[in-house]
Protein backbone atom coordinates (compact mmCIF):
# COMPACT_ATOMS: atom_id res chain seq x y z
CA UNK A 1 0.00 0.00 0.00
CA UNK A 2 1.13 3.29 -1.05
CA UNK A 3 2.60 6.11 1.69
CA UNK A 4 0.59 8.90 1.28
CA UNK A 5 0.65 10.24 4.70
CA UNK A 6 1.76 13.93 3.61
CA UNK A 7 -0.74 14.51 0.88
CA UNK A 8 -3.21 17.77 2.14
CA UNK A 9 -7.21 17.37 1.80
CA UNK A 10 -8.07 18.73 -1.31
CA UNK A 11 -8.74 22.54 -1.24
CA UNK A 12 -6.34 22.53 1.87
CA UNK A 13 -3.27 24.27 0.88
CA UNK A 14 0.16 25.30 3.15
CA UNK A 15 2.22 28.31 1.72
CA UNK A 16 6.02 27.62 1.84
CA UNK A 17 9.10 29.51 1.90
CA UNK A 18 9.73 32.07 0.77
CA UNK A 19 6.40 32.69 -0.33
CA UNK A 20 5.04 32.66 3.56
CA UNK A 21 7.96 35.89 4.22
CA UNK A 22 6.27 37.50 1.03
CA UNK A 23 3.01 36.87 2.41
CA UNK A 24 3.61 37.88 6.22
CA UNK A 25 5.13 40.91 4.70
CA UNK A 26 1.94 42.29 3.11
CA UNK A 27 -0.11 40.77 5.70
CA UNK A 28 1.88 43.45 8.08
CA UNK A 29 1.52 46.20 5.65
CA UNK A 30 -2.14 45.88 5.31
CA UNK A 31 -2.50 45.75 8.90
CA UNK A 32 -0.95 48.97 9.48
CA UNK A 33 -2.87 50.66 6.61
CA UNK A 34 -6.47 49.66 8.21
CA UNK A 35 -4.83 50.93 11.64
CA UNK A 36 -3.87 54.28 10.02
CA UNK A 37 -7.26 54.65 9.00
CA UNK A 38 -8.70 54.02 12.28
CA UNK A 39 -9.50 50.32 12.13
CA UNK A 40 -8.81 47.96 14.92
CA UNK A 41 -7.55 44.84 15.23
CA UNK A 42 -9.73 42.34 16.87
CA UNK A 43 -8.78 38.25 16.52
CA UNK A 44 -12.55 36.09 16.83
CA UNK A 45 -12.29 32.39 17.53
CA UNK A 46 -11.81 29.69 14.90
CA UNK A 47 -14.87 27.55 16.54
CA UNK A 48 -17.97 29.28 17.78
CA UNK A 49 -21.37 28.04 18.73
CA UNK A 50 -22.91 27.39 15.57
CA UNK A 51 -26.27 29.79 16.23
CA UNK A 52 -23.31 32.81 16.83
CA UNK A 53 -21.36 31.85 13.89
CA UNK A 54 -24.69 31.59 11.19
CA UNK A 55 -27.10 34.92 12.93
CA UNK A 56 -28.25 36.44 9.96
CA UNK A 57 -26.74 34.98 7.45
CA UNK A 58 -29.19 32.80 5.64
CA UNK A 59 -28.37 28.92 3.83
CA UNK A 60 -25.22 29.57 1.93
CA UNK A 61 -23.30 29.96 4.91
CA UNK A 62 -24.60 27.28 6.59
CA UNK A 63 -23.67 24.96 3.95
CA UNK A 64 -20.17 26.07 4.10
CA UNK A 65 -19.66 25.91 7.41
CA UNK A 66 -17.96 21.91 9.03
CA UNK A 67 -20.21 21.32 12.33
CA UNK A 68 -18.65 19.25 14.91
CA UNK A 69 -20.29 18.52 18.57
CA UNK A 70 -18.80 20.50 21.79
CA UNK A 71 -17.61 17.28 23.89
CA UNK A 72 -17.62 19.82 27.03
CA UNK A 73 -21.64 20.61 26.23
CA UNK A 74 -22.66 18.99 24.16
CA UNK A 75 -24.07 21.55 21.96
CA UNK A 76 -23.17 22.06 18.43
CA UNK A 77 -20.38 24.20 17.30
CA UNK A 78 -19.09 25.68 14.02
CA UNK A 79 -15.48 26.36 12.28
CA UNK A 80 -15.81 29.95 11.33
CA UNK A 81 -16.09 30.16 7.00
CA UNK A 82 -16.64 33.86 7.46
CA UNK A 83 -15.32 36.37 9.85
CA UNK A 84 -18.09 39.41 9.25
CA UNK A 85 -20.59 38.03 11.58
CA UNK A 86 -17.85 37.26 14.39
CA UNK A 87 -17.18 40.88 14.24
CA UNK A 88 -21.02 41.30 14.04
CA UNK A 89 -21.26 39.71 16.99
CA UNK A 90 -18.35 41.71 18.65
CA UNK A 91 -19.28 45.02 17.78
CA UNK A 92 -22.79 44.47 19.26
CA UNK A 93 -22.15 42.53 22.43
CA UNK A 94 -18.62 42.90 23.68
CA UNK A 95 -17.75 46.37 22.56
CA UNK A 96 -21.43 48.17 22.73
CA UNK A 97 -20.04 51.51 21.79
CA UNK A 98 -22.73 54.61 20.70
CA UNK A 99 -20.24 55.83 18.42
CA UNK A 100 -19.20 54.58 14.96
CA UNK A 101 -17.14 51.50 15.33
CA UNK A 102 -14.27 50.89 12.99
CA UNK A 103 -12.94 47.07 13.39
CA UNK A 104 -10.58 45.00 10.66
CA UNK A 105 -9.06 41.02 11.33
CA UNK A 106 -7.32 38.80 9.36
CA UNK A 107 -7.48 34.94 9.72
CA UNK A 108 -8.43 31.36 8.13
CA UNK A 109 -11.84 30.64 7.18
CA UNK A 110 -12.73 26.79 6.36
CA UNK A 111 -15.28 26.08 3.98
CA UNK A 112 -16.95 23.05 2.99
CA UNK A 113 -16.69 23.21 -0.56
CA UNK A 114 -14.63 25.28 -2.83
CA UNK A 115 -16.79 28.22 -3.74
CA UNK A 116 -16.37 29.83 -7.78
CA UNK A 117 -13.36 29.37 -9.43
CA UNK A 118 -11.27 29.56 -6.47
CA UNK A 119 -9.81 25.95 -5.42
CA UNK A 120 -8.78 27.08 -1.66
CA UNK A 121 -11.18 25.73 0.57
CA UNK A 122 -8.95 27.13 3.73
CA UNK A 123 -8.63 31.26 2.56
CA UNK A 124 -7.00 33.75 4.67
CA UNK A 125 -9.55 36.11 5.21
CA UNK A 126 -8.92 39.73 5.46
CA UNK A 127 -11.19 42.38 6.22
CA UNK A 128 -12.93 45.87 7.67
CA UNK A 129 -16.38 46.72 9.20
CA UNK A 130 -17.82 49.88 10.08
CA UNK A 131 -20.64 50.06 12.75
CA UNK A 132 -22.77 52.67 13.46
CA UNK A 133 -23.58 54.60 10.44
CA UNK A 134 -25.61 54.30 7.50
CA UNK A 135 -24.98 56.38 4.08
CA UNK A 136 -22.83 56.63 1.56
CA UNK A 137 -19.68 58.25 3.42
CA UNK A 138 -19.20 55.31 5.25
CA UNK A 139 -20.17 53.07 2.20
CA UNK A 140 -17.59 54.77 0.13
CA UNK A 141 -15.18 54.82 2.93
CA UNK A 142 -15.00 50.98 3.17
CA UNK A 143 -14.68 50.79 -0.94
CA UNK A 144 -11.90 53.46 -0.80
CA UNK A 145 -10.37 51.28 1.81
CA UNK A 146 -10.58 47.82 -0.54
CA UNK A 147 -9.00 49.88 -3.33
CA UNK A 148 -6.36 51.14 -1.56
CA UNK A 149 -5.58 47.17 0.23
CA UNK A 150 -5.41 46.59 -3.68
CA UNK A 151 -3.02 49.28 -4.67
CA UNK A 152 -0.63 47.87 -1.63
CA UNK A 153 -0.74 44.60 -2.64
CA UNK A 154 0.42 45.59 -6.14
CA UNK A 155 -2.86 44.52 -7.98
CA UNK A 156 -3.69 47.06 -10.88
CA UNK A 157 -6.22 47.59 -13.80
CA UNK A 158 -8.87 47.02 -11.06
CA UNK A 159 -12.64 47.97 -12.37
CA UNK A 160 -15.67 47.60 -10.34
CA UNK A 161 -18.95 46.07 -9.83
CA UNK A 162 -21.96 47.71 -8.15
CA UNK A 163 -25.24 47.34 -7.10
CA UNK A 164 -27.59 47.11 -5.01
CA UNK A 165 -29.90 43.90 -3.14
CA UNK A 166 -32.86 46.16 -1.99
CA UNK A 167 -34.13 46.24 -5.96
CA UNK A 168 -35.00 42.86 -6.47
CA UNK A 169 -35.75 42.98 -2.69
CA UNK A 170 -38.02 45.01 -3.26
CA UNK A 171 -39.45 44.04 -6.39
CA UNK A 172 -39.88 40.48 -4.77
CA UNK A 173 -41.87 41.75 -1.98
CA UNK A 174 -44.35 43.72 -4.73
CA UNK A 175 -44.71 40.46 -7.12
CA UNK A 176 -46.52 38.50 -3.54
CA UNK A 177 -44.49 35.48 -3.92
CA UNK A 178 -43.28 33.41 -0.78
CA UNK A 179 -40.21 33.06 0.59
CA UNK A 180 -39.49 29.67 -1.50
CA UNK A 181 -40.45 31.64 -4.97
CA UNK A 182 -38.22 34.21 -4.03
CA UNK A 183 -35.60 31.93 -3.39
CA UNK A 184 -36.08 30.17 -6.63
CA UNK A 185 -36.22 33.59 -8.46
CA UNK A 186 -32.79 34.64 -7.23
CA UNK A 187 -31.03 31.61 -8.02
CA UNK A 188 -32.02 31.66 -11.71
CA UNK A 189 -31.50 35.60 -11.60
CA UNK A 190 -28.20 34.75 -10.58
CA UNK A 191 -27.67 32.84 -13.64
CA UNK A 192 -29.35 35.39 -15.55
CA UNK A 193 -31.48 32.48 -17.26
CA UNK A 194 -34.30 34.45 -18.72
CA UNK A 195 -36.92 31.72 -20.35
CA UNK A 196 -36.03 30.34 -16.59
CA UNK A 197 -37.21 33.27 -14.78
CA UNK A 198 -40.23 33.93 -16.74
CA UNK A 199 -41.58 30.43 -16.71
CA UNK A 200 -41.24 30.48 -12.78
CA UNK A 201 -42.68 34.24 -12.60
CA UNK A 202 -45.58 32.25 -14.81
CA UNK A 203 -45.52 29.75 -12.02
CA UNK A 204 -45.99 31.96 -9.01
CA UNK A 205 -48.63 33.82 -10.79
CA UNK A 206 -46.85 36.75 -11.69
CA UNK A 207 -47.99 38.95 -14.08
CA UNK A 208 -47.94 42.29 -15.89
CA UNK A 209 -45.57 44.65 -15.19
CA UNK A 210 -43.92 43.61 -12.07
CA UNK A 211 -42.77 39.97 -14.20
CA UNK A 212 -41.56 42.18 -16.76
CA UNK A 213 -39.45 44.14 -14.28
CA UNK A 214 -38.33 41.01 -12.45
CA UNK A 215 -36.98 40.20 -15.97
CA UNK A 216 -35.25 42.65 -17.23
CA UNK A 217 -33.07 42.83 -14.06
CA UNK A 218 -31.31 40.22 -15.74
CA UNK A 219 -30.14 42.41 -18.27
CA UNK A 220 -29.36 45.99 -16.35
CA UNK A 221 -26.24 45.67 -16.31
CA UNK A 222 -23.39 47.94 -17.93
CA UNK A 223 -21.23 50.68 -17.07
CA UNK A 224 -24.34 53.58 -17.68
CA UNK A 225 -27.38 51.60 -17.00
CA UNK A 226 -28.70 53.90 -14.05
CA UNK A 227 -30.73 55.91 -16.47
CA UNK A 228 -32.03 53.23 -18.11
CA UNK A 229 -33.03 51.31 -15.27
CA UNK A 230 -35.37 54.03 -14.01
CA UNK A 231 -37.24 53.92 -16.98
CA UNK A 232 -37.77 50.01 -17.30
CA UNK A 233 -38.37 50.17 -13.27
CA UNK A 234 -41.09 53.24 -13.41
CA UNK A 235 -43.65 51.34 -12.21
CA UNK A 236 -41.84 49.85 -9.14
CA UNK A 237 -42.37 50.84 -5.36
CA UNK A 238 -40.23 53.90 -3.59
CA UNK A 239 -38.04 51.74 -2.52
CA UNK A 240 -36.56 51.07 -5.97
CA UNK A 241 -36.11 53.98 -6.75
CA UNK A 242 -34.48 55.04 -3.16
CA UNK A 243 -31.64 52.08 -4.24
CA UNK A 244 -31.43 54.16 -7.75
CA UNK A 245 -30.75 57.20 -5.98
CA UNK A 246 -28.13 55.88 -3.41
CA UNK A 247 -26.53 53.96 -6.40
CA UNK A 248 -26.40 57.11 -8.13
CA UNK A 249 -24.81 59.35 -5.87
CA UNK A 250 -21.82 56.30 -4.39
CA UNK A 251 -20.86 56.44 -8.04
CA UNK A 252 -20.47 60.28 -8.26
CA UNK A 253 -18.37 59.75 -4.98
CA UNK A 254 -16.47 56.95 -6.54
CA UNK A 255 -15.73 59.24 -9.74
CA UNK A 256 -14.57 62.04 -7.37
CA UNK A 257 -12.49 59.81 -4.91
CA UNK A 258 -11.08 57.60 -7.35
CA UNK A 259 -10.92 58.54 -10.96
CA UNK A 260 -10.45 56.81 -13.68
CA UNK A 261 -11.51 53.29 -11.97
CA UNK A 262 -13.58 51.75 -14.31
CA UNK A 263 -17.41 51.00 -12.46
CA UNK A 264 -19.51 48.72 -14.00
CA UNK A 265 -23.48 48.36 -12.49
CA UNK A 266 -25.35 44.83 -12.28
CA UNK A 267 -28.74 44.70 -10.78
CA UNK A 268 -28.84 41.30 -10.82
CA UNK A 269 -25.80 40.51 -9.03
CA UNK A 270 -26.86 39.57 -5.42
CA UNK A 271 -23.94 38.56 -3.85
CA UNK A 272 -24.18 37.52 -0.19
CA UNK A 273 -28.25 38.34 -0.53
CA UNK A 274 -29.36 36.66 2.61
CA UNK A 275 -28.04 39.26 4.50
CA UNK A 276 -26.60 41.86 2.65
CA UNK A 277 -29.28 44.72 2.84
CA UNK A 278 -28.01 47.72 1.07
CA UNK A 279 -25.53 48.18 -1.74
CA UNK A 280 -22.86 45.37 -2.79
CA UNK A 281 -19.94 45.98 -4.84
CA UNK A 282 -16.76 43.95 -5.88
CA UNK A 283 -13.36 44.11 -7.31
CA UNK A 284 -12.07 42.05 -10.77
CA UNK A 285 -9.15 42.44 -12.93
CA UNK A 286 -8.73 41.25 -16.15
CA UNK A 287 -8.59 37.70 -17.15
CA UNK A 288 -10.07 36.66 -13.85
CA UNK A 289 -13.55 35.11 -13.72
CA UNK A 290 -14.58 35.61 -10.11
CA UNK A 291 -13.83 38.89 -7.83
CA UNK A 292 -10.60 39.54 -6.12
CA UNK A 293 -12.92 41.67 -3.05
CA UNK A 294 -16.27 42.10 -2.15
CA UNK A 295 -17.96 44.15 0.39
CA UNK A 296 -21.23 45.99 1.54
CA UNK A 297 -24.14 46.85 3.58
CA UNK A 298 -25.38 44.41 5.71
CA UNK A 299 -27.28 46.57 8.73
CA UNK A 300 -29.05 44.83 11.82
CA UNK A 301 -27.04 41.26 11.66
CA UNK A 302 -26.62 42.41 15.39
CA UNK A 303 -29.73 42.63 16.04
CA UNK A 304 -29.80 39.07 17.68
CA UNK A 305 -26.75 40.40 20.05
CA UNK A 306 -28.73 42.81 21.50
CA UNK A 307 -27.53 45.59 19.04
CA UNK A 308 -29.08 46.41 15.65
CA UNK A 309 -26.30 48.49 13.64
CA UNK A 310 -26.22 49.95 10.34
CA UNK A 311 -22.99 48.00 9.00
CA UNK A 312 -21.02 47.46 6.20
CA UNK A 313 -17.33 46.15 5.39
CA UNK A 314 -15.33 44.11 2.99
CA UNK A 315 -13.15 40.86 2.80
CA UNK A 316 -10.84 39.36 0.71
CA UNK A 317 -8.70 36.53 0.55
CA UNK A 318 -5.04 37.63 1.25
CA UNK A 319 -3.22 34.64 -0.08
CA UNK A 320 -5.56 35.57 -3.49
CA UNK A 321 -4.46 39.17 -3.51
CA UNK A 322 -0.70 38.11 -2.93
CA UNK A 323 -0.49 35.78 -5.76
CA UNK A 324 -2.86 38.16 -8.08
CA UNK A 325 -0.67 41.06 -7.42
CA UNK A 326 2.78 40.09 -6.36
CA UNK A 327 3.82 37.00 -9.19
CA UNK A 328 6.84 35.00 -9.23
CA UNK A 329 8.74 37.77 -11.00
CA UNK A 330 8.45 40.15 -8.32
CA UNK A 331 9.88 37.65 -5.98
CA UNK A 332 12.98 38.79 -4.40
CA UNK A 333 15.02 35.75 -1.99
CA UNK A 334 16.04 37.91 0.85
CA UNK A 335 20.11 39.09 1.73
CA UNK A 336 21.50 36.53 4.06
CA UNK A 337 24.99 36.83 5.95
CA UNK A 338 26.88 33.29 6.64
CA UNK A 339 28.27 32.67 9.76
CA UNK A 340 31.16 30.36 9.77
CA UNK A 341 31.34 27.50 12.43
CA UNK A 342 33.96 28.93 14.68
CA UNK A 343 33.73 29.54 18.50
CA UNK A 344 34.69 32.87 19.12
CA UNK A 345 33.85 35.77 20.98
CA UNK A 346 33.91 38.79 18.51
CA UNK A 347 31.97 36.59 15.89
CA UNK A 348 29.25 35.99 18.30
CA UNK A 349 29.16 39.50 19.15
CA UNK A 350 29.11 40.79 15.84
CA UNK A 351 26.21 38.19 14.86
CA UNK A 352 24.14 40.01 16.97
CA UNK A 353 25.30 43.57 16.33
CA UNK A 354 24.03 42.66 12.74
CA UNK A 355 20.90 41.32 13.68
CA UNK A 356 20.29 43.69 15.54
CA UNK A 357 20.06 46.40 13.02
CA UNK A 358 17.59 44.11 10.90
CA UNK A 359 20.51 41.72 9.02
CA UNK A 360 19.61 37.96 8.33
CA UNK A 361 22.35 36.17 9.93
CA UNK A 362 22.83 32.45 8.88
CA UNK A 363 25.23 29.84 11.32
CA UNK A 364 27.30 26.95 9.96
CA UNK A 365 26.68 24.21 11.64
CA UNK A 366 29.87 21.72 12.17
CA UNK A 367 29.74 19.30 10.10
CA UNK A 368 26.75 20.22 8.02
CA UNK A 369 25.79 19.62 4.06
CA UNK A 370 26.25 22.84 1.91
CA UNK A 371 27.69 26.19 2.26
CA UNK A 372 26.74 29.98 2.04
CA UNK A 373 25.10 29.73 -1.52
CA UNK A 374 22.86 26.86 -0.93
CA UNK A 375 21.94 28.16 2.65
CA UNK A 376 20.65 31.16 0.08
CA UNK A 377 23.21 33.76 1.71
CA UNK A 378 24.79 36.36 -0.79
CA UNK A 379 27.56 37.11 1.81
CA UNK A 380 29.97 36.05 4.66
CA UNK A 381 31.68 37.00 7.63
CA UNK A 382 35.26 36.64 7.82
CA UNK A 383 37.97 37.53 10.26
CA UNK A 384 39.73 41.17 9.71
CA UNK A 385 42.48 41.36 12.19
CA UNK A 386 40.16 41.87 15.47
CA UNK A 387 36.93 42.20 13.54
CA UNK A 388 34.60 40.45 11.79
CA UNK A 389 32.95 41.84 8.60
CA UNK A 390 30.27 40.80 6.06
CA UNK A 391 31.79 40.06 2.12
CA UNK A 392 30.02 39.13 -0.78
CA UNK A 393 30.52 36.19 -1.84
Amino acid sequence: MRNERWLLPEGIDEVLPPEARDLEALRRELLDLFGAWGYELILPPFVEYLESLLTGTGRDLDLQTFKLTDQLTGRLMGVRADITPQAARIDAHQLRRATPTRLCYLGTVLHTRASGLAPSRAPLQIGAELFGHAGVESDCEILCLMMESLARAGIRDVYLDLGHVGIFRALARQSGVTCEGELALFEALQRKAIPEIQTLLEDLGVIGSVAAMVTALAELNGDDVLGHARRILGDAGSQVHEALDYLDRMAAVIREQLPGTPLHFDLAELRAYHYQTGVVFAAFVPGMGEEIARGGRYDHVGEVFGRARPATGFSADLKKLFRVGRGEDDRQSPSAVFAPAVDDAALRARVCDLRSVGERVIWELPGQVGGPGDMGCDRILRRRGDRWEPEAL
